[in-house]
């Protein structure tokens, strides 16, 4: 086999590799998924069928502050890393990796749905645009309020030189009011008792059910009226 015809095989192994990895991505498969099923009014959500709603999150308990951009949030994913070597190579090793949320509305055109997420069994999958970055170096230094933030999850930001640690920190949110997809299997529940905000008896949820998990996310991709050409 001549050296031509190698490298033309390991380069298309390679871009096999690269397009599959982007295919099969968290972010892309929610993607395919949603767009597979039909998006409805609040009016229109029918018991046990597989639906999908967008519109604005709301809170239904006093929301969530996002640890770094201190937005008022309903869900919320960070993670921060720092660059390590070992040998000739380096990686980026994850020192904290947070998610916290909390039930909330999403409310269409006056209409309401309530979705509850749980961790204990995870019944959800979610994935959120990391719209706040941070990061710090050897000739950055971190700005007082990202400093702060690592010395809240007991990071030292310097080495024991006194250089700084290569640090970057990511922080994705559903915020009060932002524009947000969620799917799951509909159903509608009496309330027991009132929710605040929320004059009615009954109520529209988004569940899950068996191996059908909540799927949320806050991709402009999957909005209605907003999808890339």
């Amino acid at each position: 086999m001549s050296p031509l015809i190698i490298i033309i095989l390991v380069l298309g192994l390679f871009g096999l590799i690269i397009f599959l990895a982007i295919y099969f991505s968290g972010k892309n498969v929610i993607i395919r998924t949603l767009s597979k099923i039909p998006s409805k009014p609040t009016s229109s959500l029918r018991t046990n069928e597989l639906s999908k709603v967008s519109g604005k999150a709301l809170h239904v308990q006093e929301p969530l502050l996002a640890p770094y951009s201190q937005r008022k949030c309903v869900f919320y994913q960070i993670c921060i890393q720092q660059r390590v070597s070992t040998g000739k190579s380096s990686r980026w090793k994850t020192l904290v990796k947070e998610e916290r949320f909390q039930d909330f509305f999403i409310e269409t055109s006056g209409d309401f749905v309530i979705v509850k997420p749980q961790e204990q069994p995870k019944n959800y999958i979610c994935h959120l645009v990391k719209d706040t970055k941070q990061s710090s170096g050897t000739f950055n230094d971190p700005t007082p309020q990202f400093e702060a933030l690592l010395r809240r999850y007991h990071i030292n930001p310097e080495t024991i030189f006194g250089f700084n640690k290569r640090l970057r920190y990511t922080e994705g949110i559903i915020e009060v009011g932002e524009r947000i997809t969620v799917a799951g299997i509909a159903k509608w529940k009496s309330l027991s008792e009132p929710l605040p905000e929320y004059p009615y008896s009954k109520i529209a949820t988004l569940e899950s059910e068996g191996k059908q998990k909540l799927i949320i996310t806050d991709l402009p991709e999957v909005l209605p009226n907003q999808r890339k050409g």
